[in-house]
């Protein structure tokens, strides 16, 4: 880092220069603007408090999103997928808005989010900009690059939240009886995709967690692992003995493909990842559901997901326990898997009920 009272003259993307001086040193923040939360640039660090007001407006915006996504990465252990996410909606936000996203205005952001209802987004896509829009505003707040929210005042989108797609036990079961069937041929493609479906439905992972499993979790033979899901939160999951027995026939197929065997994957593939792609999963996926009279459209991992979930709590299962196998940080997010329990209520309060009887 230079040494602090030195100016420093650098170059953001299009050739931009600025000059920065007292850059701080990196630390924790003690409040309001104190501390080195730096952007990395293309050839320098800068701390935003000091330099953002420097830059020519149309880089502004830039800088302050640069900053708000590190702060995501770093701080919140947010997600590669999440922090694409993050930037595509708030480079939707700048686009739109005839002033810089900086200094917006409540009637700026509301006029965006009437823009968003024009061109058909739906209540849920509304609301995730919006999200994303107040996370950035309490961000700038927080670090003293803006001295309100502007998001403070608006409404949520109102939005009907449905009810997650699911699969019943009886095509559950046949789902994995035909998967466990072809993985019989030795076929190395039908093999995997037992596996694969096997653990899904036996642990409720998140596609991108169970695709990105270490092969350690299969060597070690254990009834339950861990994983890290999302924000860099691990858990425990459990390992059922249909999946273990389905894993180890997946790790002997495996092991005996030189070209796999010394990944640190449990699903290797010659991907970017090293690993095997969501996409091709979910693809394979609802081939194999095709094959066992399932539609397509009702098939995919993520409704492995909520089967898991809703056949947990149909069997009894505590909701509380089911969060936390699903990796939930709300609770909120888990009771949408109530509607499932209705019917075991309205069991319960005509069985033990004195004027039900």
């Amino acid at each position: 880092m230079h040494a602090p009272g030195k100016a420093v003259t650098g170059t953001l993307r299009d050739g931009v220069e600025i000059e920065h001086r007292n850059p701080l040193p990196s630390g924790p923040k003690n409040g309001p603007g104190a501390g080195g939360f730096h952007v990395e640039c293309d050839f320098f660090a800068f701390n935003p408090l000091q330099t953002i007001s420097r830059i020519p407006c149309g880089m502004r915006d830039e800088a302050a999103v640069e900053a708000f996504l590190e702060m995501m990465s770093a701080e919140r252990g947010a997600a590669a997928n999440t922090l694409a996410a993050y930037r595509r909606d708030l480079d939707d936000a700048c686009t739109f808005l005839s002033t810089p996203i900086l200094t917006a205005a409540s009637d700026d952001l509301r006029g965006y989010l009437a823009d968003l209802a024009r061109r058909g987004f739906a209540p849920a896509s509304q609301a995730r900009r919006l999200s994303a829009l107040r996370q950035l505003y309490r961000f700038l707040f927080l670090e003293g690059l803006r001295g309100d929210d502007p998001t403070s005042t608006l409404d949520a989108p109102r939005k009907m939240r449905d009810l997650p797609g699911t699969l019943g036990e009886a095509e559950i079961g046949r789902l994995l009886a035909l998967a466990e069937e072809e993985a019989r041929t030795g076929a190395a493609e039908a093999v995997r995709l037992h596996a694969l479906v096997e653990l899904l439905y036996a642990s409720g992972l998140r596609v991108s967690e169970l695709v990105a499993l270490p092969v350690t979790i299969a060597r070690r033979r254990e009834r339950f692992f861990m994983v890290r899901g999302k924000g860099g939160k691990d858990r425990m999951v459990p390992l059922s003995t249909p999946a273990d027995a389905a894993l180890t026939l997946w790790l002997a197929v495996r092991d005996a493909d030189p070209r796999q065997a010394d990944s640190p994957f449990l699903f290797p593939a010659n991907s970017e990842a090293g690993y095997l792609p969501r996409q091709v999963f979910a693809r394979d996926l609802k081939a194999l559901g095709a094959r066992a009279g399932i539609a397509a459209s009702r098939l995919s991992p993520h409704v492995i997901r909520h089967a898991f979930a809703s056949h947990l709590l149909e069997g009894g299962a505590d909701l509380r326990a089911v969060q936390q196998l699903l990796g939930h940080s709300d609770i909120s997010t888990t009771q949408i898997y109530t509607h499932v329990l209705e019917k075991r209520l309205v069991e319960t309060v005509e069985r033990h009920h004195p004027l039900a009887r």
